[in-house]
């Protein structure tokens, strides 16, 4: 089993019900144990159109047994599942945002996933809840 942190984020519809409903779907997952959730905290846009809406923002620390492309999928499964298109408007507004942070202590350099997360330390946002979870 690997020690994963997961960043979720939504600024579209019920946010906190959304975050809520991602969790319990990554609850449910075979090969997913949920070790910490940070607090969830308000952050403005970074980037993206302007006037979107606030984000609301945590980091899930998990103990996974998937590998890192099985858990991507996974995780882009459940966004499917609460609005998210896979084509929708870089930076741009979204009812969920699931990105792998780390994984174990691996780097990962795909078409598909980075790990870490790129600029996951320009990102205070990840970086608060990130260092709730250590």
């Amino acid at each position: 089993m690997v020690i994963c942190y997961l960043g979720i984020g939504s600024n579209l519809g019920e946010r906190r019900k959304n975050i809520r409903r991602a969790i319990a779907k990554i609850r449910q997952l075979k090969g997913i144990r949920i070790i910490r959730l940070s607090k969830i905290i308000e952050t403005q846009p970074l980037g993206g159109p302007p006037g979107q809406p606030r984000f609301l923002n945590a980091v899930l620390k998990i103990q996974t047994d998937l590998r890192p492309l099985v858990l991507l999928k996974s995780l882009q499964k459940i966004e499917k599942e609460l609005g998210r298109p896979r084509n929708h408007l870089f930076h741009g507004p979204r009812a969920i945002d699931l990105d792998i942070l780390f994984y174990g202590n691996e780097l990962i350099k795909t078409k598909d996933l980075q790990v870490p997360h790129p600029r996951l330390g320009e990102r205070d946002f990840l970086m608060q809840p990130l260092l709730e979870t250590l």
